[in-house]
C-alpha cells in the first residue's frame, strides 16, 4: 500500500495536467460545434469536395458531421491521440524511471517481491487513467448537452467517451513491456511520441484504404466511431484482441521483470 501511494503522489502532477489538457479539449472542440451546425449545409458541401480517401484517414463522415455525435466522434481522433500519449508515457515509465533515477536496487532491498512492487506501479497507473477518464467523459456528456439544441442518444456518447479508457489501456500494456525490456530507456517521452504516432500513422492509413488487416496492427482502429453510432456497441473481435494484448504484455512484464537482473548503482 505504501508503494502505491508513492507512486500516486508521483503521478499526482501528470494526472493533473493530462486531466485538465483533455478537458480543455473537450470543451474547445465542442464549444464550436453550435456556429459550426449554424451553418453545416454549406460545411457539407465544401467536404464533399475532398478526397473520399482523405475523409476516412481523418474520420470526417459527410453524413453526420452536423450531428454533435457526428462531430465529436470527428474530434474524438486527437482526442484519442492525446490519450494515447499519456498512457503510453505512463507505462514506458513504470520501470525505467528506476533505472534511469538509480534507485531500482534501493527499492529491491526493501522486504517486498518484485511482483508486489510491479504490481503497486501498474495500480497506481491505472488509477491514474480511471481519474483522467472519469473527468473526461463527465466533460463530454455536459458539454455534448449544452451544445446541442437536439436529443441525441447519450449511451452512444458514452461509449465514444469510454472507448478512450480501453485504448489507454492497451497502450499502458505495451509501454510497461517496453519498459521492462529496455530498463535503460534514457527519453521516456521520445519513445512515447515515436510509438504512439508510430501506430496513428498506421491507422490513418488504414482508414484511407479500408484495410481491415491493418486495423488489428493500430489500436487506434480497435474502437471504431462508425460503429458504435450505427450499433451502440463496440466490435467483439478488436475487443478480443485488445483484451489478448494487455493481458499478453502485463503477464510477459511480470515474468520478466522477475526474472532479470538488476545491476546496481
Amino acid at each position: 500500500m505504501n508503494m502505491y501511494l508513492h507512486e500516486l503522489r508521483v503521478y499526482r502532477k501528470s494526472t493533473i495536467i493530462w486531466t485538465l489538457a483533455q478537458m480543455s479539449l473537450v470543451v474547445l472542440f465542442l464549444a464550436i460545434f453550435p456556429s459550426f451546425a449554424s451553418d453545416a449545409q454549406a460545411f457539407k458541401e465544401m467536404l464533399e469536395g475532398f478526397p473520399e480517401e482523405l475523409r476516412k484517414a481523418i474520420g470526417l463522415s459527410v453524413d453526420s458531421i452536423a450531428t454533435v455525435i457526428g462531430f465529436y466522434s470527428y474530434i474524438f481522433l486527437y482526442l484519442k491521440l492525446c490519450g494515447a500519449i499519456q498512457a503510453m508515457n505512463l507505462g514506458t515509465s513504470l520501470v525505467s524511471k528506476e533505472t534511469s533515477e538509480k534507485t531500482a536496487d534501493f527499492l529491491l532491498t526493501k522486504p517486498v517481491t518484485r511482483y508486489q512492487i510491479l504490481s503497486a506501479k501498474l495500480l497506481a497507473a491505472f488509477t491514474s487513467l480511471i481519474v483522467t477518464n472519469v473527468f473526461f467523459i463527465g466533460t463530454t456528456i455536459m458539454m455534448a448537452i449544452f451544445v446541442s439544441e437536439k436529443e441525441f442518444n447519450v449511451t452512444v456518447l458514452f461509449l465514444i467517451a469510454v472507448s478512450l479508457f480501453l485504448m489507454q489501456l492497451i497502450f499502458l500494456s505495451i509501454g510497461v513491456i517496453v519498459s521492462v525490456v529496455f530498463p535503460k530507456i534514457k527519453s521516456v517521452i521520445s519513445v512515447s511520441l515515436g510509438t504512439v504516432f508510430g501506430f496513428f500513422m498506421v491507422a490513418m492509413v488504414s482508414s484511407a484504404m479500408d484495410d481491415t488487416a491493418l486495423r488489428y496492427i493500430t489500436p487506434f482502429n480497435y474502437f471504431n466511431t462508425s460503429y458504435i453510432i450505427e450499433n451502440a456497441s463496440y466490435e467483439g473481435s478488436f475487443l478480443l484482441v485488445g483484451g489478448l494484448i494487455i493481458v499478453a504484455a502485463i503477464s510477459a512484464s511480470f515474468y520478466i521483470y522477475h526474472k532479470r537482473d538488476v545491476h546496481t548503482v
